[in-house]
């Protein structure tokens, strides 16, 4: 443990950081998985992947993650989205 008053101060504030950021990152990534949940069902996923949008886009404003990991998550989960769409229309057509 810190002996220096600004180290003990510092080492309380990274710990309430940590708790704040896999907070944001636990929501996002439960946004995700309920847009890709209601995809998967084929009901309409549009409100839920601008719930998940909203989440990460705020997670990576608050340093939470990296801006481009944030582009990176939102670029694979409409490419996902779009693939459960046309499966779930090519197996409709069957």
């Amino acid at each position: 443990m810190a002996n220096i008053k600004s180290a003990i101060k510092n080492a309380r504030q990274a710990e309430k950081k940590h708790l704040l950021n896999q907070t944001k990152k636990s929501q996002f990534k439960t946004a995700v998985k309920k847009a890709v949940v209601a995809a998967q069902k084929g009901e309409d996923a549009s409100k839920l992947i601008s719930e998940a949008f909203s989440k990460i886009d705020k997670a990576a404003k608050t340093s939470a993650i990296h801006k481009n990991q944030a582009a990176r998550r939102k670029s694979r989960l409409v490419k996902k989205i779009e693939l459960l769409k046309n499966q779930k229309s090519a197996s409709t057509q069957n």
